[in-house]
């Protein structure tokens, strides 16, 4: 494969990473609005419209919690090309049915379809991105993939507040769906998921299946060596505070800093854009400096520290600061474990980082939970106890690899 064959498959890989990740930030400001919308229309109990705004949250990484590995498997078997556009093609049905949904029960059936489906899309190209790059640049190409799911939860949540504000008068209605404006926002994400899935059945060439043929009462067995166990625990730990983070901010800013909404947004803006850019930088640059277990051994001080100082500052620029701080130690711990996940077996990278997706597919559910939780009983607890967590675990680095 020559060079410039290599950064087109790159290439693509990254914009169907992209365009994935940008119609999940599309659904997060529009979300609450939506729920309340459809919740009353089937005349539900005002009070439970927040618990199933929650539901709707965490049922998306549950499912994908169950069906990671299940993708990561079959894409070792009949390649990544395959899941990847099944992947998409749920995508595109999720944002169709989420867009022209006219009841709580239908928004489930949308947001259960894509948690099964597009959990493909992530592990599977991540796998395609390391079947073709070799070991020495391996870190570097994961943080590419890291910029692209950053960019798309960047501008995703920004594009679905204004779409959903659009004064395009709509309001149609045939058989089960309705059209309104609400809806553009998620046909938005479905015509550009349609247009991306066309793209890649044109123009990305699919690589060598890697999976060796194993007996089929052997299938399905998993072995965790001590090292895989700890490079997960870490990915755990990490999507956990990030996820918990971006849960309580939101409450902790408005109700104790008495930031408004566009101030909140600068936060998750900053730790968008810090986290996007400097992954790359670390991953071209970092090795140079330092090894990978000494990375992510600074990776993760500098975000446990960040994490246990935030709720002390209350200043808006030095909690801005701070932010970008946790962003970095992040971007600095994140592609080095991807990386390290992806070099434990050529036979399995596939299943491997499934796994690890699935791992940070718990930590997505049980963030939110446990930060909300934690916030009844004071606002520090959920930053302190988060951040000593993560102080805790660098004593696990010491299991993994130089």
């Amino acid at each position: 494969m020559d060079k410039k064959e290599k950064l087109n498959r790159i290439f693509l890989i990254l914009l169907s990473l992209f365009v994935v990740m940008l119609g999940y930030g599309i659904l997060l400001p529009i979300l609450p609005y939506y729920t309340e919308r459809l919740a009353l229309k089937d005349d539900l109990d005002p009070d439970l419209i927040n618990f199933h705004i929650g539901m709707l949250t965490s049922i998306y990484p549950l499912f994908q919690l169950i069906f990671v590995i299940v993708w990561g498997r079959l894409s070792d078997k009949y390649g990544r090309k395959s899941i990847i556009l099944v992947g998409l093609i749920g995508f595109i049905t999720m944002n169709l049915l989420t867009g022209l949904a006219t009841s709580l029960t239908m928004l489930y059936v949308a947001r259960i379809l894509g948690g099964v489906f597009t959990s493909s899309v992530i592990p599977v190209s991540n796998a395609y991105l390391s079947d073709i790059t070799s070991e020495k640049r391996r870190t570097k190409i994961m943080a590419w993939s890291g910029v692209a799911i950053s960019s798309g939860l960047i501008f995703g949540p920004v594009l679905g507040g204004l779409l959903s504000q659009t004064n395009v008068h709509l309001k149609y209605s045939f058989g089960l769906f309705h059209l309104d404006r609400f809806s553009v926002p998620f046909l938005f994400a479905a015509v550009l998921g349609l247009i991306v899935l066309f793209i890649i059945i044109k123009w990305l060439n699919s690589t060598a299946i890697v999976a060796k043929i194993r007996k089929k009462e052997t299938k399905l067995s998993v072995s965790f060596s001590r090292y895989f166990i700890v490079l997960l625990t870490l990915s755990f730990v990490m999507q956990f505070v990030v996820t918990l983070f971006e849960t309580v901010f939101s409450i902790y800013g408005k109700n104790e800093l008495e930031f408004n909404s566009s101030q909140v947004g600068i936060g998750f803006m900053l730790c968008g854009s810090v986290m996007a850019a400097l992954q790359p930088v670390f991953a071209t640059y970092g090795e140079k400096i330092m090894t990978t277990k000494q990375q992510i051994t600074v990776g993760l001080l500098i975000t446990g520290i960040s994490l246990v100082v935030f709720p002390f500052l209350r200043n808006e620029l030095s909690v801005y600061g701070l932010i970008i701080l946790f962003a970095s130690g992040g971007a600095m711990v994140t592609p080095n474990l991807l990386s390290s996940v992806s070099l434990i077996s050529k036979e399995d990278t596939g299943r491997n980082i499934s796994i690890q997706s699935s791992t940070n597919s718990i930590g997505q559910i049980l963030g939110p939970v446990l930060g909300t939780w934690l916030l009844a009983g004071g606002f520090y607890y959920p930053f302190i106890i988060a951040g000593s967590v993560v102080l805790i675990v660098i004593g696990l680095v010491y299991y993994l690899r130089q």
